[in-house]
């Protein structure tokens, strides 16, 4: 909506603030948070795009759980091998 009225405008600010009013948004700062991330989601403007930004989320997740689980079997190694050492069976075997 912004690109179809900024011609309308003598200036972006204008032309957002005109969105913003009939749009019944709050912020005219939010629309343009919105603007920019579609000019970068569609190559206009350099930067993280929303795609990329679900899949460094995605990646950041498994990533914590991957280190959850390796510090599980880590743990579970070390008691493993304590119990060897002392020559006692886990759990009655």
């Amino acid at each position: 909506m912004v690109a179809e009225v900024r011609d309308d405008h003598p200036n972006e600010t204008a032309a957002l603030q005109a969105v913003t009013d009939k749009l019944g948004i709050g912020s005219r700062e939010t629309l343009r948070n919105w603007v920019k991330q579609n000019e970068v989601d569609t190559g206009q403007r350099p930067g993280t795009t929303t795609e990329e930004s679900v899949q460094l989320k995605a990646l950041k997740k498994e990533n914590a759980e991957l280190k959850r689980a390796n510090e599980i079997l880590k743990a579970a190694a070390s008691f493993f091998a304590s119990m060897a050492e002392s020559g006692t069976r886990a759990y009655g075997c």
